[in-house]
């Protein structure tokens, strides 16, 4: 039987993160119990709407760090869930999980230090490597999350299998790819393959609250004037 509570958090949840008070939403999202509000974020993992999917993965990313401030082994737990999620073995696909992985990290350096190798390892085909090419997506976004915080972090073997990526026929991946190299100062221009300083197609990329339609030629000069200050 559900609680009762059950009902009303999930439309109270639904109805911020649809909302239009922008990051303010995040704070609204923090007055609701933790114990309440991971089970409704999760699920929204899993929705087609790509913005309610990032901003429950952001405001995911808020709840690991106030559960590893308030007891370390609650957020190992959800940890754990989120890796069991992209587990062959749990029977389902783990829509969101390598982002929401990343942007816990991102706010967690406790948790950081435990579970950085594991978000790694999900690129490295000697390790945990996740084949599903959506997925793949998340691991690379997860991953340029993470390395934001801590760009330090990013080892020559990751680095590589980043760049690999930048040769990729799929534009959201050499997005990706981009980002995850800018936000860990290893984006350089005249290493990069030079049909990506041209590359016109277009992705959508998450800017925090929302989207923009956005060419991968010009991720890349922005990424690289970034890079260079």
């Amino acid at each position: 039987m559900k609680k009762p509570y059950g009902r009303q958090t999930r439309r109270k949840v639904k109805n911020i993160l649809l909302g239009s008070l922008g990051t303010q939403a995040f704070t609204l999202l923090e007055q609701i119990p933790d114990e309440q509000l991971v089970g409704h974020l999760f699920s929204h993992f899993y929705v087609n709407d790509e913005r309610i999917k990032f901003r429950s993965i952001t405001a995911m990313g808020a709840l690991g760090k106030r559960l590893a401030v308030k007891k370390m082994e609650t957020a190992r737990v959800l940890m754990r869930r989120i890796m069991w999620n992209l587990n062959d073995e749990s029977g389902g696909i783990g829509w969101g999980s390598p982002e929401a992985m990343g942007q816990i990290l991102y706010n967690s350096p406790q948790l950081a230090m435990e579970f950085k190798s594991i978000l790694f390892s999900y690129l490295d085909p000697g390790g945990n490597f996740i084949e599903h090419d959506i997925l793949q997506r998340g691991v690379l976004w997860g991953i340029g999350t993470y390395l934001k915080a801590a760009p330090q972090n990013l080892n020559e073997t990751t680095q590589g299998l980043i760049f690999s990526h930048l040769h990729s026929l799929d534009a959201i991946k050499r997005g990706y790819a981009i980002r995850a190299l800018a936000n860990a100062g290893r984006f350089k221009p005249h290493l990069i393959p030079k049909a990506i300083l041209t590359d016109c197609e277009q992705i959508d990329l998450f800017t925090g609250w929302d989207f923009v339609k956005i060419t991968i030629s010009d991720i890349a000069h922005f990424c690289a004037n970034q890079t260079n200050e």
